[in-house]
C-alpha cells in the first residue's frame, strides 16, 4: 500500500489571512485589497494550477494593487504562512521506519512549495514522491491529479491510501479508486490506518 498525504492542514497548518496581512505590509497597501486581488479573484487558483509563473503572479499583483514591492520580499511574505503539525511527524517517521512508501499529494503553488521544502525537514525527508498541482497542472479533485499520483507511485489506484482535510478532495480520490479518509487528527489517522492493517511503532 502506497500512502499519500496532503500537505496543507495535514503536514503543515496554514493561514491565508496571514498571507494577506504580510503581503500588504511589504507592499504598503491594505490587507483587504490584497485579499481581494489574491484570494477572492482567481489569481491564487491560477498559480496553484500552474497556469502562471512566479513572475507572472508578481506582475498581476503589482498591477492590481498599484504597488511595486521587492519580488523576494513579497514572495516570502506570501509563503511564510505555515506552521508544523508536530503531531503527525512521529507517525511519518514510524511509517518510514516500517518500510511503507509515502508521498505528498498537494494543491500548492511553486512559491509555497519552495518555501516549505527549504524550511521544513519533514517535507524534504519523508519521501521523494511529490505530486503538486502546479506541476501536474491539475488540482484536487480533478481526476488528472489522482492519475498523476498513481503514475508517480507506480501502483494502481486501489493500492493507494490518501488522507486530506477537505471532504471534496477525499471524495474525488475515492471516485478515482483510492482508499481515502478525511484527516481530522493524527489519532484518528492512526486508527484509520490500523483498520487497514497498516501498523507502525507510533
Amino acid at each position: 500500500m502506497f500512502l499519500f498525504f496532503d500537505m496543507g492542514n495535514v503536514l503543515l497548518r496554514f493561514d491565508h489571512r496571514r498571507a494577506a496581512q504580510q503581503m500588504a505590509e511589504v507592499a504598503g497597501t491594505d490587507p483587504e485589497r490584497v485579499w481581494q486581488v489574491v484570494f477572492e479573484s482567481d489569481l491564487e487558483f491560477r498559480f496553484e494550477r500552474g497556469e502562471i509563473s512566479r513572475e507572472e503572479f508578481y506582475d498581476v499583483f503589482c498591477r492590481e494593487t498599484d504597488t511595486r514591492p521587492a519580488f523576494d520580499a513579497l514572495e516570502h511574505a506570501g509563503s511564510a504562512i505555515f506552521t508544523p503539525n508536530y503531531s503527525i511527524f512521529g507517525l511519518i517517521a514510524s511509517l518510514n521506519a516500517a518500510g511503507y512508501h509515502l508521498g505528498i499529494l498537494s494543491n500548492t503553488c511553486e512559491s509555497h512549495w519552495r518555501y516549505c521544502l527549504e524550511t521544513y525537514e519533514v517535507i524534504r525527508t519523508m519521501t521523494d514522491v511529490y505530486v503538486l498541482s502546479y506541476e501536474a497542472q491539475a488540482m484536487k479533485p480533478d481526476a488528472k491529479i489522482y492519475q498523476a499520483a498513481a503514475d508517480a507511485a507506480g501502483v494502481p489506484p486501489e493500492e493507494i491510501f490518501f488522507t486530506d482535510d477537505t471532504t471534496g478532495h477525499v471524495e474525488g480520490a475515492r471516485s478515482f479508486g483510492f482508499d481515502a479518509e478525511i484527516y481530522t487528527s493524527t489519532a484518528q489517522l492512526v486508527s484509520d490506518l490500523i483498520k487497514r492493517g497498516i501498523r507502525s511503532n507510533y
